[in-house]
């Protein structure tokens, strides 16, 4: 059994200013990128009305050296690289923005997640490696700390001084956090809590630092304070001394190879009754007082828990827009190819034809490139929506509970979409898609993980639909059907209509489309809209109602037989709040080129959408089999339509060629069998 007095404070092993944000100077020190008019006017318009300097700022400054990362490295040289690189992504300022003002941060949480879709849009090995230790490690102890965590934390983890790293997942629990068997067992004779794994399944893992790095942990695990257990709490623990070896009670392991991201020493960490401070406590929302008893502003332990994982929310946007801005980067590389590679001959064509005039490739790539910008406009509007509260002088509990729900589902629904495109992406450029120096298959490889960690997919659907279902008011405790059901027996008819109605655009163009005839209405932003309000209406209530009628039932038994139900709810839920998003961004557009093709992209986001679930709507009366036809022909039409502007439309995804990292498109020419190279 050890102890360990104070924190430990190692000797950095390189040496490094603190950092500070950009500046204008900095953009002389790099060439800036050259795209058409078009393509500039629609980064414009999705860069957002507050980051879009930021945005701009780090396109002309970051080099393609800190965004590219050499595929062919072995996982040392990766770790190496990202470590090194990591240095230099601190001084350029795009990291630790969330952090407190007066200990050299921003106070601009919105910023840090500005800062990690910019830094996603170049190796996502330096990404999550910033990640785990500004944005998870640092925001712990932002978020769960008090004044003294903050005055001897955070100045050491800005400057790169200490590494920290997120100790929450086990062998046994990831999801289920509140079941995690790690113990802080507080021993009133030293004023010490006790960290202890007290079985082989309560081994941290996966944990992003462990391996190699981090000095220090903020270790989630089961506080027990006289005998009783307060539910999951967060300490800090150090790991290694000064010369980077483990502290005693500590065993580190090295989690290896991994299918991805292999510049991120991912590792294990058990603890053999390691003793630290009570101070290391994270106290915030609840902690030991210096008579040795448990004490709490929250009396609930389901509700303490909530509210802290609910300080971590940026977590979840974070990803979301680290697994947008990866499929933007592999669009990119996609779409530029294809307009580059031919294949075939035909007649009345001037040699082979290239890939991006086919019907079947337009529809790969330009329906998923339409879903990315309506993507993109969403993420900026919630993480702008996130500072905006940050900055309110008074916490508004439902607005903060309304966001955790959007930021489980665009997590969820993003990642996703992230996962699939950049699959099919890789196929779209076929045998080259395949090489490593192309950029797709270490870009799948990488963004692979985003489905899983910060919370799993259907976990947080699931989240979402309980939100729906007790309208944001109550949030604690788990999902048991009871509970929802409770809240669903109001009125839902209303919540759908009243939710969109805080938008008054969308609720004119809803009634708008209402006074039309179906012949006039294909086109139509109110149609595209009121379709998928009432998707959700329709799914939401007849949801409500089955739970209803299984009230009186086992509870889970009722719960897990609706669980399709439940997460069809969340998904057309999420489909609208995105296409909101997205008309409500072109609205702020003026008039001209950009916002028509902004119009085109968002008429193809919706009505490929409607045409993915063209089954439900006409199963359910919403729409005619002729209908359906109707808009699969528009659908390729809009293809058709987009097809000239394809190369400015994936320079408005907001990444620069410099940033690709792909050989085959560095080329003059790419390379066609049958002609002379």
């Amino acid at each position: 059994m050890t102890t360990r007095s104070d924190l430990q404070t190692p000797a950095p092993s390189t040496d490094v200013a603190m950092p500070a944000p950009a500046t204008e100077e900095a953009t002389t020190r790099h060439t800036r990128e050259e795209i058409s008019a078009l393509g500039a006017g629609l980064r414009a318009a999705t860069d957002g009305r507050r980051y879009a300097d930021v945005r701009a700022l780090a396109r002309a400054t970051v080099p393609a050296r800190l965004m590219v990362r050499d595929a062919a490295q072995t996982v040392p040289e990766a770790r190496e690289w990202t470590r090194r690189s990591l240095r230099e992504l601190v001084g350029l300022g795009l990291a630790g923005s969330g952090f407190p003002a007066e200990h050299g941060g921003l106070d601009d949480v919105g910023r840090s997640c500005v800062d990690f879709e910019i830094s996603a849009l170049g190796d996502l090995s330096l990404t999550v490696k910033s990640a785990v230790h500004f944005g998870l490690f640092g925001g712990a102890v932002t978020s769960l700390g008090t004044d003294w965590h903050h005055e001897n934390v955070l100045p050491q983890t800005l400057s790169l001084e200490q590494i920290g790293c997120y100790a929450m997942t086990e062998y046994g629990h990831g999801s289920d956090v509140a079941s995690l068997e790690t113990t802080l067992t507080y021993d009133a004779a030293t004023d010490e809590l006790v960290v202890h794994s007290p079985t082989r399944s309560a081994t941290k893992t996966y944990i992003g630092a462990a391996a190699e790095d981090a000095r220090i942990a903020a270790v989630y695990g089961q506080l027990v304070v006289d005998g009783r257990t307060h539910g999951v709490h967060v300490v800090l623990v150090p790991l290694r001394d000064e010369v980077g070896q483990p502290l005693p009670g500590v065993t580190l392991g090295d989690n290896g190879h991994k299918g991805g991201l292999l510049g991120v020493d991912n590792g294990t960490i058990t603890f053999d009754q390691v003793r630290v401070p009570r101070r290391m406590l994270l106290d915030r929302y609840g902690g030991i007082d210096d008579s040795g008893t448990y004490v709490s502003d929250i009396d609930n332990d389901n509700k303490r828990f909530f509210t802290m994982l609910g300080t971590l929310v940026r977590g979840r946007i974070c990803v979301a827009a680290g697994a947008a801005a990866s499929t933007r980067k592999a669009l990119s590389i996609a779409t530029r190819y294809a307009v580059r590679r031919r294949q075939f001959d035909a007649p009345g064509h001037d040699g082979e034809v290239v890939l991006l005039d086919y019907l079947a490739h337009q529809r790969k790539l330009l329906p998923a490139i339409a879903t990315s910008y309506a993507h993109l406009f969403a993420v900026t509007e919630i993480i702008e929506r996130l500072q905006d509260l940050h900055e309110a002088p008074e916490k508004d509990q439902e607005a903060h509970r309304e966001l955790e729900t959007r930021a489980a589902g665009l997590k969820a629904l993003m990642t996703r979409h992230a996962n699939d495109t950049i699959q099919v992406c890789r196929e779209a450029c076929g045998g080259a898609g395949y090489m490593s120096e192309n950029g797709l298959t270490g870009l799948r490889a990488d963004a692979d993980v985003f489905a899983t960690f910060e919370g799993d997919n259907t976990v947080l659907l699931q989240l979402v639909a309980k939100g729906l279902l007790t309208g944001y008011k109550e949030m604690w405790g788990d999902l048991d059907v009871r509970g929802m059901v409770q809240f669903a027996a109001r009125t839902l008819g209303g919540q759908v209509v009243e939710a969109t109605a805080v938008r008054p655009l969308v609720s004119r163009l809803v009634a708008a489309a209402a006074r039309r005839s179906e012949d006039h209405t294909l086109l139509d932003r109110g149609w595209h809209l009121s379709m998928f309000v009432e998707r959700e209406r329709h799914v939401l209530e007849t949801l409500a109602a089955r739970l209803r009628r299984g009230k009186d039932h086992d509870a889970f038994a009722t719960f897990n037989a609706a669980q399709d139900h439940v997460l069809m709810a969340a998904r057309t839920h999420m489909d609208r709040m995105v296409l909101e998003a997205f008309v409500t961004g072109i609205d702020a557009c003026e008039e001209g080129e950009v916002r028509d093709v902004l119009e085109r992209l968002c008429t193809l986001y919706a009505l490929s959408s409607i045409e993915a679930d063209s089954g439900w709507f006409q199963a359910h009366n919403r729409m005619s089999a002729g209908r359906a036809k109707a808009v699969t022909t528009q659908v390729n039409k809009l293809c058709a339509e987009l097809r000239p502007h394809a190369v400015a439309i994936v320079e408005g995804l907001g990444v620069p060629e410099a940033w690709l990292g792909s050989a085959m498109l560095t080329e003059p020419e790419v390379w066609t069998p049958g002609v002379p190279a």
